[in-house]
């Protein structure tokens, strides 16, 4: 039996679970294809704490695999854009030290600090600048994680804090970015509360468009909010992310993106189209799972990750492959999973095109992409 909830960063027990995904394969572990079924499997809930708004992993039974993708060309633009716009603030001062607190999954922004004359801050020394990539959202202990971040931090120094925001994960149906090793999906609103409690006050907020809406936070001690932090927390607490019925649509956001994959992909098989995926991530492993998609309606998913390749995606056994496969096989249809790939993958490969196949993009039911046309809803299915 489940024991109660207690949030990870008031610790309070008021709350409610907002998303139930069942019993879910851990989403890092890419089994190799030869190891037998089943893969053990574990609850995925989403709690919504009703004390300070923090949407989190009810619990959370799997343990950290070793990250085996590559870095998106995406990601990488992204990291760019965000130092450019922090150093216009004038936040990054040259002979300023730097620590740097970032996802297991890469993406490290300390070469692009130390060009403007950052230096890595030596081990136990207050940093002028702490940086956090999404890295925060890793810790199951939410307070005690925050908590070392601000203690790096010299006294009239800087956090800086990037997240995937819960208003984003709304507004987009993305509920399959809840996954497990995730363990807090922060709206403005609720990381407002956790960093005033922690001692600091956010100053500006930077809006990006990757994973559907991004939020580079700046907070200092003292710190007062200009106008982008208080329009964006309103903006958000607006669209409901503090609201328990609202985040809960999620939930039928996920019966709905499940059945009309499902029915895609049946369709497609009816009518002898050759369909790929293409993006081994987590999010296609809880998709994959809540749709009860195999072998038999995606015969693989092709990864760009040489460390991907001989595993399969876990609880449905598809077999990542290397992309040489999209030649081989020719596909009608490429699934992509991560829809931040797509100018990527298009450019890398552009011989899916030329050869008459298509990109389907899932936002949140399946859309196939026309070369040169506006992309056309093809299958809303259930719901």
């Amino acid at each position: 039996m489940l024991s109660a909830v207690r949030c990870r960063f008031c610790r309070g027990l008021d709350g409610g679970i907002v998303l139930d995904l069942g019993r879910q394969p851990a989403c890092d572990h890419f089994p190799l294809a030869t190891d037998p079924l089943p893969d053990p499997v574990h609850p995925l809930r989403l709690w919504l704490c009703s004390t300070c708004g923090l949407a989190q992993l009810a619990e959370d039974e799997t343990s950290a695999e070793e990250p085996r993708g590559v870095e998106p060309q995406a990601l990488v633009d992204q990291a760019r854009d965000a130092v450019d716009r922090v150093h216009r603030a004038g936040l990054l001062h040259c002979g300023a030290s730097v620590v740097e607190y970032g996802s297991p999954h890469g993406g490290s922004w300390l070469e692009l600090l130390t060009a403007r004359g950052l230096r890595g801050a030596a081990p136990g020394e207050s940093a002028d600048v702490v940086l956090d990539c999404f890295g925060l959202m890793h810790a199951g202990d939410q307070r005690g994680a925050l908590t070392q971040r601000v203690t790096r931090l010299a006294d009239d120094g800087t956090l800086l804090v990037q997240y995937h925001s819960l208003a984003a994960i709304l507004r987009g149906g993305q509920w399959n970015a809840v996954r497990h090793g995730h363990f807090a999906y922060y709206s403005t609103p609720a990381l407002l509360g956790m960093l005033d409690a922690a001692g600091l006050g956010a100053t500006t907020a930077w809006q990006f468009d990757l994973y559907g809406g991004t939020v580079l936070l700046a907070a200092r001690r003292g710190g007062q909010p200009e106008p982008s932090v208080l329009d964006l927390e309103c903006a958000e607490r607006t669209a409901g992310v503090c609201r328990p019925q609202r985040v809960i649509a999620l939930q039928q956001d996920a019966t709905r993106t499940a059945d009309a994959l499902h029915a895609f992909l049946v369709a497609a098989k009816s009518a002898g189209r050759r369909v790929l995926g293409y993006g081994a991530a987590s999010r296609a492993v809880v998709l994959l799972n809540r749709a009860g998609i195999g072998p038999d309606l995606l015969p693989a998913v092709v990864d760009a990750s040489p460390a991907k390749r001989g595993r399969r995606i876990p609880g449905v056994g598809i077999p990542v492959v290397a992309p040489e496969q999209l030649t081989a096989v020719g596909p009608d249809l490429v699934l992509l999973f991560v829809p931040d790939l797509l100018d990527e993958v298009r450019a890398v490969l552009p011989g899916v095109e030329a050869a008459g196949g298509r990109w389907v993009l899932l936002d949140p039911v399946p859309r196939v992409l026309d070369a040169g046309r506006p992309p056309s809803i093809i299958c809303r299915g259930k719901g």
